[in-house]
């Protein structure tokens, strides 16, 4: 009985022992795993710096009332390509009464003088035709009477213009609205009917409607303190419009502001650029847009893919994993040099033909559907 019990102890210990060697074994198969590898390659990299704004007309102007008054006519609508001098609107002058009633006042007391002088001018003419007066009293009579007339004629103007808003009512009169440029009418905020005010030195006046010239755009936009450094008026970018995914538009730089102004924690500065616009193009103002800058560019350095590099966690500095023998690797240090976000120069650390670990899943995985 004893010796049946031994047996099957020693049969328990031995299978026992088959598991745990099996475990170890097993174990150790999951720890070495067959990474891919990739060698580093020489290619063009290219930095670029973003900067997100509007497409805008380059001119663009308010036309605003010299009077104020009721719109009573609108002659054009909005996507409407006028040229310069075309009628846009029609103000009709609602005249105070006060004021209208004192150029009446002035109108009747300039008539007033306007008769005295002219009586007196009358007889002294015929004084001096006989050789009563001398020619110097005539003359002084006939300056009076001119003044006379020429102050009538003021109070008469001065009432039309409180009346009409203008003297001859033809297409130079205040109450007309014209474009000052030829461009396309982009809006209209008013309406017939409604009220208006002059623009003057203390108040900027009523917008009737805007003008601008869509065949000249500019880029308007704002770029971060970082890359501002960098940029240079004159440069060559792109545009690339929201609305148009497919085209993008040539740009010169033209502008790049001396001060940055700061939004949500970053410093952001204003740059402006020259936008070429097919004539055959639909492009409207407002449209957001992109502009890429090519910051600097280098050909045939020596890069490999960023996904391959691993950071130091306490000195955060780049390292790769090089195959060194079989299936071990041992870790180099790098120093980087230029980076598009896909690519990055390496200077040191790397020579061509290093086989380089593949070390993130996530890429391999990326990789594999690629392929």
């Amino acid at each position: 009985m004893n010796k049946t019990v031994k047996i099957i102890l020693v049969l328990v210990v031995i299978i026992l022992l088959a598991f745990v060697l099996k475990y170890f074994k097993d174990a150790n198969s999951k720890s070495i795993e067959d990474f891919k590898v990739e060698e580093p390659f020489f290619t063009s990299i290219n930095t670029k710096a973003v900067a997100t704004g509007k497409l805008n007309p380059e001119e663009e102007i308010e036309l605003k009332p010299q009077i104020s008054g009721i719109v009573d006519k609108i002659l054009v609508e909005e996507g409407d390509i006028v040229k310069k001098g075309d009628l846009i609107a029609k103000i009709r002058v609602v005249p105070n009464e006060q004021s209208l009633v004192s150029a009446k006042s002035r109108i009747s007391s300039s008539k007033l003088s306007f008769d005295n002088a002219k009586t007196l001018y009358d007889r002294n003419k015929a004084l001096f035709e006989k050789g009563v007066i001398s020619q110097q009293d005539f003359e002084n009579s006939a300056l009076s009477f001119n003044q006379a007339q020429e102050s009538l004629r003021q109070a008469q103007n001065d009432y039309q213009i409180i009346k009409r808003g203008s003297i001859s009512g033809g297409s130079t009169a205040n109450t007309n609205i014209v474009a000052q440029i030829p461009g396309t009418i982009l809006e209209i905020p008013v309406r017939e009917g409604d009220q208006v005010i002059q623009s003057n030195n203390f108040n900027a006046g009523t917008t009737i409607a805007t003008i601008a010239d869509m065949s000249l755009m500019i880029f308007e936009g704002k770029v971060d303190e970082a890359e501002v450094g960098k940029l240079q008026e004159g440069k060559k970018i792109k545009v690339l419009l929201g609305a148009i995914n497919d085209k993008e538009f040539p740009a010169t730089l033209t502008f790049v502001a001396p001060k940055g102004q700061e939004e949500n924690g970053a410093v952001q500065f204003t740059i402006k650029a020259d936008v070429e616009v097919e004539q055959s193009t639909n492009i409207r103002a407002g449209y957001s847009a992109n502009a890429e800058i090519d910051i600097e560019a280098k050909d045939s350095v020596l890069a490999i893919r960023e996904a391959l590099l691993q950071y130091n966690r306490i000195t955060e500095k780049p390292f790769v994993e090089i195959l060194d023998g079989d299936n071990k690797y041992r870790k180099e240090n790098v120093t980087l040099g230029l980076s598009d976000g896909i690519n990055v120069e390496i200077t040191e650390g790397v020579k061509e033909g290093d086989k380089i670990k593949v070390w993130n899943k996530a890429s391999k995985d990326n990789e594999d559907d690629n392929d």
